[in-house]
Protein backbone atom coordinates (compact mmCIF):
# COMPACT_ATOMS: atom_id res chain seq x y z
CA UNK A 1 0.00 0.00 0.00
CA UNK A 2 1.05 3.47 -0.66
CA UNK A 3 2.08 5.87 1.61
CA UNK A 4 -0.41 8.49 2.43
CA UNK A 5 0.70 12.39 2.52
CA UNK A 6 0.75 14.41 5.39
CA UNK A 7 -2.06 17.04 5.54
CA UNK A 8 -0.95 20.53 7.31
CA UNK A 9 -3.97 22.25 8.26
CA UNK A 10 -3.75 26.03 9.73
CA UNK A 11 -7.39 26.83 10.36
CA UNK A 12 -7.92 30.42 12.39
CA UNK A 13 -10.29 33.70 11.65
CA UNK A 14 -9.66 35.92 8.58
CA UNK A 15 -6.21 37.92 9.46
CA UNK A 16 -5.04 35.58 11.85
CA UNK A 17 -1.48 35.11 9.73
CA UNK A 18 -3.06 31.04 8.26
CA UNK A 19 -1.79 32.16 5.02
CA UNK A 20 1.55 33.75 6.11
CA UNK A 21 3.32 31.10 8.69
CA UNK A 22 1.47 28.25 6.04
CA UNK A 23 2.87 29.58 3.16
CA UNK A 24 6.48 29.40 5.07
CA UNK A 25 6.05 26.47 6.38
CA UNK A 26 4.79 24.80 2.89
CA UNK A 27 7.98 27.19 1.24
CA UNK A 28 10.37 25.12 4.01
CA UNK A 29 9.10 21.64 3.45
CA UNK A 30 9.38 22.04 -0.63
CA UNK A 31 12.80 22.76 0.07
CA UNK A 32 13.09 19.08 1.40
CA UNK A 33 10.94 16.87 -0.77
CA UNK A 34 8.89 18.24 -3.73
CA UNK A 35 6.03 16.11 -3.31
CA UNK A 36 4.43 18.94 -1.18
CA UNK A 37 0.88 21.13 -2.89
CA UNK A 38 -0.10 25.00 -1.07
CA UNK A 39 -3.75 25.05 -0.95
CA UNK A 40 -5.08 28.41 0.09
CA UNK A 41 -8.61 28.90 1.06
CA UNK A 42 -8.85 32.32 -1.20
CA UNK A 43 -6.93 31.16 -3.88
CA UNK A 44 -9.30 27.84 -4.15
CA UNK A 45 -11.97 29.48 -3.46
CA UNK A 46 -10.83 32.01 -6.91
CA UNK A 47 -9.94 28.96 -8.96
CA UNK A 48 -12.98 27.40 -8.54
CA UNK A 49 -14.82 30.51 -9.16
CA UNK A 50 -16.80 30.69 -5.93
CA UNK A 51 -18.38 33.97 -4.52
CA UNK A 52 -21.26 32.81 -2.33
CA UNK A 53 -20.08 33.44 0.79
CA UNK A 54 -23.56 32.41 2.69
CA UNK A 55 -23.61 29.98 4.95
CA UNK A 56 -24.60 27.10 2.94
CA UNK A 57 -22.55 28.67 -0.41
CA UNK A 58 -19.41 28.56 2.41
CA UNK A 59 -20.52 24.62 3.48
CA UNK A 60 -20.37 23.25 -0.46
CA UNK A 61 -16.79 24.89 -0.71
CA UNK A 62 -15.85 23.19 2.69
CA UNK A 63 -16.90 19.87 0.70
CA UNK A 64 -15.31 20.42 -2.34
CA UNK A 65 -12.06 21.14 -0.83
CA UNK A 66 -12.69 18.11 1.79
CA UNK A 67 -12.63 15.93 -1.08
CA UNK A 68 -9.60 17.63 -3.23
CA UNK A 69 -7.50 17.54 -0.27
CA UNK A 70 -8.12 14.22 0.65
CA UNK A 71 -7.58 12.88 -2.74
CA UNK A 72 -4.55 14.52 -3.17
CA UNK A 73 -3.31 13.07 0.01
CA UNK A 74 -4.33 9.64 -0.89
CA UNK A 75 -1.92 9.79 -3.63
CA UNK A 76 1.34 10.62 -1.18
CA UNK A 77 1.53 14.15 -1.64
CA UNK A 78 2.16 16.07 1.57
CA UNK A 79 -0.89 18.98 1.04
CA UNK A 80 -0.51 22.65 3.28
CA UNK A 81 -4.00 23.86 3.46
CA UNK A 82 -4.37 27.68 4.72
CA UNK A 83 -8.29 28.01 5.08
CA UNK A 84 -10.73 28.88 7.72
CA UNK A 85 -12.51 25.77 8.15
CA UNK A 86 -14.81 27.68 10.15
CA UNK A 87 -17.40 24.67 11.19
CA UNK A 88 -16.59 21.90 13.55
CA UNK A 89 -18.34 19.08 11.19
CA UNK A 90 -15.90 20.23 8.61
CA UNK A 91 -12.90 20.03 10.96
CA UNK A 92 -14.47 16.43 12.11
CA UNK A 93 -14.68 15.55 8.58
CA UNK A 94 -10.35 15.71 7.99
CA UNK A 95 -9.92 14.46 11.17
CA UNK A 96 -11.89 11.42 10.52
CA UNK A 97 -11.18 10.59 6.90
CA UNK A 98 -7.69 11.62 6.63
CA UNK A 99 -5.19 9.22 8.13
CA UNK A 100 -1.86 11.79 8.47
CA UNK A 101 -3.76 14.71 9.67
CA UNK A 102 -2.40 17.75 11.39
CA UNK A 103 -4.34 20.50 12.44
CA UNK A 104 -2.67 23.93 13.28
CA UNK A 105 -4.68 26.64 14.76
CA UNK A 106 -3.40 29.98 14.42
CA UNK A 107 -5.34 31.42 17.34
CA UNK A 108 -5.54 35.04 17.63
CA UNK A 109 -7.51 37.67 19.69
CA UNK A 110 -10.02 40.08 18.29
CA UNK A 111 -8.70 43.06 19.12
CA UNK A 112 -5.34 41.94 17.29
CA UNK A 113 -7.65 41.05 13.80
CA UNK A 114 -9.06 44.72 14.61
CA UNK A 115 -5.76 46.00 14.93
CA UNK A 116 -4.17 44.62 12.01
CA UNK A 117 -7.22 43.88 9.62
CA UNK A 118 -5.30 43.53 6.32
CA UNK A 119 -8.54 43.13 4.54
CA UNK A 120 -10.11 45.67 5.71
CA UNK A 121 -13.07 42.89 7.07
CA UNK A 122 -13.02 43.83 10.62
CA UNK A 123 -13.50 47.87 9.99
CA UNK A 124 -15.35 48.25 7.50
CA UNK A 125 -19.00 47.02 8.81
CA UNK A 126 -19.09 44.03 6.28
CA UNK A 127 -21.54 41.72 6.55
CA UNK A 128 -21.10 37.60 6.49
CA UNK A 129 -17.54 37.94 8.60
CA UNK A 130 -17.06 35.30 9.79
CA UNK A 131 -16.12 35.45 13.80
CA UNK A 132 -18.34 38.88 13.60
CA UNK A 133 -21.88 38.02 12.65
CA UNK A 134 -20.98 34.26 11.71
CA UNK A 135 -20.05 31.90 13.99
CA UNK A 136 -16.29 30.15 14.30
CA UNK A 137 -16.82 27.16 15.70
CA UNK A 138 -13.20 27.03 17.01
CA UNK A 139 -11.10 23.90 16.87
CA UNK A 140 -11.28 21.61 20.07
CA UNK A 141 -8.50 19.17 19.60
CA UNK A 142 -5.64 21.01 17.30
CA UNK A 143 -2.57 19.30 17.28
CA UNK A 144 -0.79 22.42 17.72
CA UNK A 145 -1.73 26.16 18.58
CA UNK A 146 0.13 28.71 17.98
CA UNK A 147 -0.85 32.14 19.36
CA UNK A 148 -0.16 34.93 16.89
CA UNK A 149 -0.07 37.92 19.22
CA UNK A 150 2.95 39.33 16.94
CA UNK A 151 4.99 38.67 19.89
CA UNK A 152 7.24 36.19 17.69
CA UNK A 153 7.85 36.21 13.43
CA UNK A 154 6.73 34.15 11.22
CA UNK A 155 10.09 32.61 11.34
CA UNK A 156 10.41 32.08 14.90
CA UNK A 157 6.69 30.66 14.69
CA UNK A 158 7.53 28.43 11.81
CA UNK A 159 10.92 26.71 13.64
CA UNK A 160 8.93 25.95 16.94
CA UNK A 161 6.07 25.03 14.70
CA UNK A 162 8.28 22.43 12.89
CA UNK A 163 9.99 21.22 16.38
CA UNK A 164 6.17 20.28 17.62
CA UNK A 165 5.47 18.19 14.36
CA UNK A 166 9.06 16.95 14.74
CA UNK A 167 10.02 17.50 11.19
CA UNK A 168 13.88 17.77 10.00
Amino acid sequence: MEKKGTVYFFTGLAGAGKTTIGGLFYRRLKAKRNDVLLLDGDMTRLARGESDYSTEGRLASCRRGMGMIKLISDQGIDVVCCAIAMYKEVQDWYRANIENYREIYVKVSMETLFRRDQKGLYSSGARQVVGIDLPYDEPEHPDVVIVNDGSETPEQIVDRLEAQLGLP
